[in-house]
């Protein structure tokens, strides 16, 4: 049950009652003196009607007709007008008790709402990395936040399907193989002795082999031109691969343009290229292990590629698209955007090209109500001109499609790159924030790694979700592994805490939760169980909104608010009925703390 809908149902057959057609907002105010709930409707609807001198005379009247409503649903204790013109409600305390009984009820269900996204079918695009490139920490903010959607929407009742799209073919491909031979030749080592050093060493390799090859490609001219034909061979390369690991049926024919000067390169092309796919793929799986991500589908460019390259040649007669010097465009300025090539003058399918082939190949394959793309802000331009694409090529879809921009991860001390090889890298990333939260991890665990794993982890992640998705973040480690203030570690530590409370607590004392009447409700339990009463209205927020944040600062208040009531009251020691009902507190913060951190993608210990 949820009470900000109730409320927001009783304020639409008020104003119906008026006669004015307008959509209620209803908020949560900051102070608790000023109520549970608050509307600015008789503010916002005051100038539907002439009916009244002032706001605040409309505002009377709106809580006259809700009071009468009120006598039979017994929702607020008060309900009260405000200058210039606000409503503001207090729930009474059994309401609030009821909703959160609703939260007890459904929590083996883990669906809390069944409105907004109910039985829709979702899929969500997130971490999109790239091959013979590490995993840094711009994918990891991908990831991150996707996950953490996934769940969200799933809580809201969504069928949700999660998928990845890497980069298997490109310019960054070419560059790290050419730097990849080159370090070769250098160091002497052959492909087979490569092989041996261990998948983190392998990946070490290509890492350096990329940063190798884009500072060379910018520096010399020539060696750019090398790479620009080693883009072809890997082309070629990534058809051959799918070939023989997918049985796929190339829609390009690539070989008609490899010259015979080129084979001897072609073949030591090929080698380095599946080699470093299989072992970019495994290490890809590895930390989508650790992450706590499963991807249910995998859509590499080269496929994505070829599929819209065929897209793009069957749209050239209706105008879509034109050719232009030997490439093929979308004319984006038609539509007051800016042109951009979605098939290059080497006859090569561009990133525009291969997006434009994934959106129908998904829809294939599961076909969805809404798709979210989880990708940087820093493409923004890019995707308004694929949307325009796509809306002209399948209008269904491009309305079905919703990028999803998130801003830049940035250091205290500037911005990454991986061109110049100072990346941050996701496993670095995540063994830091280990190693750093180990001292602050109790000695007496006897599982303290993986605890240290847990709290690592949570810092990272919530200090990537607490602010919105579309603004830059700056991401400071030492800041976010704290025990104190609004990370991470210290949701979990709030959990832990109540879990230590129950552990010293009778169980069955949990239990008896029907004994509302009898307790003498003080100002900070009812702050906690006015928060308590609010999760399922802020996960259907946060999903509404695409909006983790939202959940964070939801948790954060609860968990502040429950440990002022934890320090206001010895729960145990407190006359049985209090104690009982104290205990009843206790639970449900720990039970939601849970459940909300476990919708951020972050697990939590029961000691710390």
């Amino acid at each position: 049950m949820q009470i900000k809908h109730q409320i927001t149902q009783l304020l639409l057959q008020a104003l119906n009652e008026f006669g004015i057609d307008i959509i209620p907002t209803v908020e949560y105010p900051s102070d608790p003196k000023h109520g549970d709930y608050a509307t600015n409707i008789a503010l916002a609807a005051f100038t539907k009607t002439d009916a009244y001198r002032s706001p605040m005379e409309f505002a009377e009247k709106i809580v006259e007709f809700l009071g009468n409503k009120n006598r039979e649903l017994k929702l607020f204790n008060e309900i009260h007008v405000a200058k210039p013109g606000f409503i503001n409600f207090w729930v009474s305390k059994e309401k609030l008790i009821d909703a959160i009984k609703f939260l007890h009820t459904n929590k083996e269900k883990k669906v809390l709402v069944k409105r907004s996204f109910y039985d829709k079918k979702i899929i969500v695009e997130y971490t999109d990395p790239n091959p013979f490139k590490e995993l840094h920490i711009g994918h990891l903010y991908s990831n991150i936040i996707g996950e953490s959607l996934c769940r969200i929407f799933e809580a809201n009742g969504a069928v949700v399907k999660r998928v990845d799209y890497y980069g298997d073919v490109g310019m960054h491909v070419a560059k790290s193989v050419w730097g990849i031979m080159q370090k070769m030749d250098e160091d002497n080592l052959t492909l087979q002795e490569l092989k041996k050093r261990s998948l983190t060493g392998r990946i070490t390799y290509l890492g350096e082999g990329y940063a190798l090859g884009s500072n060379q490609y910018i520096q010399d001219t020539n060696i750019a031109d090398e790479i620009k034909d080693i883009n072809y061979l890997v082309y070629m390369s990534g058809q051959e691969y799918l070939k023989k690991k997918e049985d796929w049926i190339p829609q390009i024919d690539y070989k008609k343009y490899l010259h015979a000067d080129k084979e001897k390169l072609y073949k030591k092309v090929k080698e380095i290229y599946e080699a470093g796919k299989d072992w970019s793929l495994e290490n890809f799986e590895n930390l989508y292990k650790r992450l706590g991500t499963k991807f249910d589908g995998y859509y590499p460019e080269s496929i994505a590629g070829e599929r819209g390259y065929k897209i793009v040649k069957e749209n050239i007669k209706s105008g879509v698209f034109i050719e232009s010097e030997g490439a093929v465009i979308f004319p984006g300025e038609s539509y007051g955007l800016h042109n951009r090539v979605f098939i290059n003058k080497l006859g090569l399918p561009t990133y525009e090209a291969k997006e434009l082939g994934l959106a129908p190949w998904k829809y294939e394959e599961f076909t969805y109500d809404l798709s979210f793309i989880v990708t940087a802000s820093e493409i923004a331009g890019y995707f308004s001109v694929l949307l325009a694409a796509l809306k002209k090529v399948d209008p269904e879809l491009g309305k079905k499609t919703i990028p999803l921009l998130h801003g830049m991860v940035r250091l205290p001390q500037g911005k990454m790159s991986s061109r110049s090889g100072n990346v941050i890298t996701v496993n670095w990333l995540l063994d830091e924030a280990k190693r750093k939260v180990r001292p602050l991890v109790s000695n007496t665990i006897h599982n303290k790694e993986n605890i240290a794993e847990m709290v690592g982890m949570a810092a990272v992640k919530y200090a990537f979700l607490r602010s919105s998705v579309g603004k830059d973040i700056v991401f400071d480690l030492d800041e976010s592994i704290s025990f104190e203030g609004n990370s991470g570690p210290y949701l979990q530590y709030t959990y832990a805490r109540t879990q230590s409370v129950l552990q010293k607590g009778i169980e069955e004392s949990v239990k008896k939760i029907t004994m509302v009447g009898n307790h003498n409700l003080q100002a900070e339990e009812r702050i906690v169980l006015r928060n308590l009463a609010r999760f399922s209205e802020i996960v259907e927020e946060s999903a509404v909104k695409y909006a983790p944040n939202v959940l964070c600062t939801y948790l954060f208040e609860l968990a502040q608010s429950f440990n002022l009531f934890y320090q206001k009251f010895k729960i145990l020691k407190s006359a049985d009925t209090d104690r009982d009902f104290r205990l009843f507190i206790t639970e449900r913060t720990g039970y939601t703390l849970k459940y909300g951190l476990e919708l951020l993608g972050i697990s939590s210990p029961e000691r710390m």
